[in-house]
């Protein structure tokens, strides 16, 4: 069984700071990509930062130079820094992680989502 297990919500103030853990575990061979997606009740929910297996990244564009999206592959770790937060950040962010794993039927690769955390900026 596998599971993503995220942290590091909260409330801030505008122009405040987060950090994002999600740690992957369970029977896993392989982590291809990891990444942060977000969502509000009024918008569908979308891709803010991603990392694959070789270390490239991808932003959305309202979050470049003030997200970073790092990882630690000893600990199945992928990390959200976030920076200069603005109101419109608000939201429900979700870890997702595409991940070779091994289940009793044999290797195979699935997409993984964890359980959410929820974002506020507001003064």
């Amino acid at each position: 069984q596998v599971q993503l297990v995220e942290s590091g919500g909260g409330l801030v103030q505008p122009g405040g700071s987060l950090r994002l853990s999600c740690a992957a575990s369970g029977t896993i061979s392989s982590i291809y990509r990891m990444g942060w997606y977000r969502q509000t009740p009024s918008q569908q929910r979308e891709l803010v930062a991603d990392i694959s297996s070789d270390g490239s990244t991808n932003y959305k564009d309202s979050v470049r130079g003030r997200f970073t999206i790092s990882r630690d592959s000893a600990k199945n770790t992928v990390y959200l820094q976030m920076n200069r937060l603005e109101p419109e950040d608000t939201a429900v962010y979700y870890c997702k992680a595409h991940l070779g794993i091994m289940s009793a039927l044999g290797p195979r690769n699935d997409f993984y989502w964890g359980q959410g955390t929820q974002v506020t900026v507001s003064s």
